[in-house]
């Protein structure tokens, strides 16, 4: 007897699906003013990366599980986003995530994993969609837009902006930033302006000193100081190097302290489907 067109719907819903839920890499970050409800507000440039974790969500399953070399250290209660990106939806799923993007390290991983939550429920990027993501996270309206964008409010402003095909070299101590916390060193040192793009970047550095040590190093290594992503622990360049030997030798001592490197582009979507064998 054949399937009718409802029974083969209702198996695709039941069905497991594999997101490839890319990072967020905050260009530049100014911190423009803090509302009364305690929530700092801000002017931003954001793009996707390519770097990405794996999000699989089975309808018939539940819990959360995390895998892969960044696995450590990500929790698997109802404090993850993804718990609350499935509270918002009403919705329940099991959901893996295979984490290939660093745990603290300002690339939103925590907030791209959500977003794919998101995405996966149909959750809309209307302005008043986007002020809900918002309450999970100030990087989870961008993380479900994705591309490259200015993120104004406390991150539910999202204005795409024209995609950019940019080579990015992560440099990831092996150091974690709690956003929070940097976010409260920030108003704590009387809320100062970075002398360069991030205005975060002296707070980052007041949470975890090692970062002096590591901005030191990266500079000696590059010929030039790199940049903080977001809250840290990441700095990143986009300098050009004229050759793959040059590139690996400027690094390689940043490796040798323990640092991973990550050779990453732009993106310009936050999401891709995916299919067997890709």
């Amino acid at each position: 007897m054949n399937r009718s067109s409802a029974e083969d719907s209702a198996a695709n819903d039941a069905a497991p699906v594999t997101l490839r839920a890319n990072a967020k890499l905050t260009r530049s970050l100014r911190m423009t003013g803090l509302r009364d409800d305690g929530y700092h507000l801000l002017d931003a440039e954001m793009v996707s990366l390519d770097l990405h974790d794996l999000v699989t969500l089975d309808p018939t399953g539940s819990g959360i599980v995390v895998t892969g070399p960044f696995a450590n250290g990500v929790p698997t209660d109802s404090s993850n986003l993804v718990h609350g990106a499935l509270e918002l939806l009403g919705r329940t799923a099991g959901v893996t995530i295979d984490k290939q993007i660093p745990h603290g390290g300002g690339l939103g991983g925590g907030s791209t994993d959500a977003a794919a939550v998101l995405h996966w429920g149909g959750f809309a990027t209307d302005a008043e969609s986007l002020t809900a993501a918002s309450q999970l996270g100030a990087d989870v309206p961008f993380c479900l837009v994705g591309g490259r964008a200015r993120i104004c409010g406390i991150g539910e402003i999202v204005e795409p902006l024209p995609h950019v095909a940019r080579d990015i070299v992560l440099i990831i101590p092996p150091l974690s930033v709690s956003t929070p916390a940097a976010y409260r060193a920030w108003d704590r040192l009387g809320g100062p302006t970075g002398a360069g793009p991030n205005d975060l970047e002296a707070a980052a550095l007041e949470v975890e000193p090692e970062m002096r040590r590591w901005r030191t190093l990266i500079t000696e290594a590059l010929g030039g100081a790199p940049i903080l992503a977001g809250s840290g622990a990441t700095w990143f360049t986009e300098r050009r190097f004229v050759s793959d030997d040059e590139r690996d030798n400027a690094l390689g001592e940043l490796i040798d302290e323990g640092a991973r490197i990550v050779i990453t582009r732009t993106a310009a979507t936050p999401f891709a489907v995916m299919t067997d064998g890709v």
